[in-house]
């Protein structure tokens, strides 16, 4: 789908940007035009499935909740005398400005959330390197360390997974206790570090056999180009952001 095809050093910069640009506001209203029309972008435009985008969600809907009720409970009292009283109940006091403001702040955790989610679910780690050193002149030194690192994270689950059941074979128990799990867990670090020591190692001598040097580049194997699609993805999210800012200028 489309989002899937924009050049990923453009999205990332974009998001970055309207991360910024939302920061400097704490309108609920704001956030909460821009969240739905981030919503309607991202299953309209990309092949996210709607399950996993709502199960990557949740622990964010959690947060925001925990800050509505944070900034709800405890209100910045010196503002207390200024602002209109909607419930006071002995301590508990709402005031009209606590609520919005930590309505914003739990709409700002949702719209941030929703935004990096946009770019991580829509974005091939692979070709983000090669963007990153083709667009932004990453060092392909550090850019090919990064990539064969995130490569090493599903090996790294699958050996602690092994040793695992290599214990159960043995006789060993499934721990009980959070203290049996802690010492389980540091049996395993010395040779998950081993492990991982050695692949860095063949991974570094396979990287240099092949001229993987880390001298700059001007030709490479796979182009990552700009297109105008990325420009129309940028003036998408500029118009979302002006979209919301109007909508929320004439509720007010």
């Amino acid at each position: 789908m489309w989002l899937h095809t924009i050049n990923p050093s453009v999205k990332l910069l974009v998001i970055l940007a309207a991360i910024i640009a939302l920061a400097l506001f704490l309108d609920p209203v704001l956030y909460l035009v821009f969240w739905i029309g981030l919503i309607v972008i991202t299953f309209s435009l990309s092949t996210i499935s709607k399950k996993t985008w709502a199960l990557l969600t949740a622990p964010f809907f959690f947060m925001a909740i925990g800050y509505v009720w944070t900034a709800m409970l405890f209100p910045n009292e010196a503002l207390l005398v200024e602002e209109q009283v909607l419930f006071k109940w002995g301590w508990l006091i709402l005031t009209e400005e606590s609520l919005m403001r930590s309505a914003g702040l739990g709409m700002r955790v949702i719209v941030f959330s929703a935004l990096s989610l946009l770019f991580v679910l829509t974005t091939k780690p692979v070709l983000f390197m090669l963007s990153l050193m083709q667009q932004l002149k990453v060092p392909s030194r550090l850019a090919y360390g990064i990539m064969a690192g995130y490569q090493f994270l599903p090996l790294i689950r699958e050996e602690f997974q092994i040793m695992q059941r290599a214990q159960q074979i043995r006789g060993v128990g499934r721990p009980q206790t959070v203290k049996e799990r802690v010492s389980q867990w540091k049996s395993f670090v010395i040779p998950l570090l081993a492990s991982a020591i050695r692949k860095a190692e063949r991974t570094a001598i396979a990287m240099e056999s092949r001229g993987f040097t880390g001298e700059p580049r001007t030709h490479w194997y796979r182009e990552i180009p700009l297109r105008k699609r990325d420009a129309v993805f940028a003036a998408l999210l500029a118009g979302l952001f002006l979209l919301s800012f109007t909508v929320s200028s004439i509720l007010q």
